[in-house]
């Protein structure tokens, strides 16, 4: 029996086109291309092209792009060059676990107010760089958790005046909104590939045009010399071809795979509605959400063994951060937004997902905490 998959938050399946594509590079000679013969030129000009295809994705120009091993090293070389002679760093508490302890190590922390969406205050953030210097100002796009979209430009215009660097996660949402890194007016923005359905390990962080960045690893001219180490090809030829499949050119697949996330996300809202005890966090106007992702939290029960429950009947879902999952921590994002962050659920959809899948859950859901339930 097939199994249902609802964890695209954290990797989609690989999409077909970045399969083949994949596939027929390793039939390719295999080279460094940082070498000047011809197997080794073959191979720097399908990482320059992935390099084209992820900036027009982003609406970023390809210099502007140093690609990485994953989101948190993006994230630990923007802000360990934001922070690079110290200083204050405001941070809301929703961000990820890589984007708080990097900003902890490289620097001194000041944790923002949210509201009960998970949004910065903007009130909070004005009154944080008035109270003193601030280097940087870490923002998302989408929360990974709840999804809820945060209006970035007017903070990160606020944090400028202050004097103060910006940095935006935007993991979560690219791929399924809109995404323009110049709108977005920030010297440093976190992108990732597993979440577009190309392989996991690769990343990138997007920097402001005419910002030099320095480089976290040393030791090699790679990237620019702003990341040294051998490139993972293959991991960046897939996240060209996930990017060239959603760039400017597929505007109408992004646009179809959105419509049919909402529709799923609905469906499972609907489906979850009329179980007693769950409700969903964040935003509830889908527009103030990307549409692929809906945190529920769940009276009675504890998320661990529901996730267990649920991969017995065959649906993969996820509670919490990736961070926070692999170490048995609560979740600190619900928990700053005043949520009961032991019982919650996170379900996200993506270019696979059928209407099957959404069957599944919503029969083995209510079977599974049902079960718990009455174990208590």
């Amino acid at each position: 029996m097939p199994r249902a998959f609802l964890d695209y938050a954290t990797a989609a399946p690989l999409r077909p086109e970045v399969a083949a594509a994949i596939t027929e590079w390793l039939t390719l000679p295999q080279a460094d291309p940082g070498r000047g013969y011809e197997e080794a030129l073959i191979v720097r000009r399908a990482v320059e092209a992935a390099r084209d295809a992820v900036a027009d994705l982003v609406g970023a120009t390809p210099r502007q792009v140093v690609f990485t091993s994953s989101i948190a090293e993006s994230v630990n070389t923007a802000i360990a060059a934001a922070l690079r002679d110290g200083g204050r760093a405001l941070v809301a508490p929703v961000e990820r676990t890589s984007v708080l302890e990097a900003a902890a190590r490289y620097g001194t922390v000041e944790l923002l107010d949210v509201d009960r969406d998970g949004r910065v205050v903007p009130e909070a953030l004005a009154g944080a760089l008035a109270g003193g210097p601030t280097a940087l100002v870490c923002l998302q796009l989408a929360n990974h958790e709840t999804g809820t979209l945060q209006a970035v430009a007017p903070l990160a215009a606020a944090a400028h005046a202050a004097g103060a660097a910006v940095h935006v996660d935007a993991s979560t949402a690219v791929g399924h909104v809109e995404v323009d890194v110049a709108a977005l007016d920030a010297e440093y923005v976190t992108i990732c590939a597993e979440t577009l359905g190309a392989p996991l390990g690769t990343g990138a962080v997007v920097v402001r045009r005419g910002l030099r960045l320095a480089p976290l690893i040393v030791g090699g001219d790679q990237e620019r010399a702003r990341r040294a180490g051998l490139e993972n090809v293959v991991g960046i030829l897939g996240f060209g071809t996930a990017a060239q499949l959603l760039a400017s050119d597929g505007q109408a697949r992004r646009s179809r795979e959105a419509i049919a996330s909402t529709a799923r996300i609905a469906d499972l809202e609907r489906g979850t509605a009329a179980f007693a005890g769950v409700r969903p966090v964040g935003d509830p106007d889908p527009i103030g959400r990307v549409p692929h992702l809906r945190c529920f939290v769940i009276d009675g029960v504890e998320a661990e063994p529901v996730l267990l429950g649920l991969d017995r009947y065959g649906v993969s879902v996820h509670s919490g951060s990736a961070c926070s999952s692999e170490s048995l921590e609560r979740s600190e994002v619900l928990a700053a937004m005043g949520v009961d962050e032991d019982h919650s659920l996170r379900v996200s959809v993506g270019w696979a997902t059928t209407a099957s899948d959404v069957d599944a859950f919503l029969v083995a859901f209510p079977k599974v905490v049902d079960e718990l339930r009455a174990l208590r």
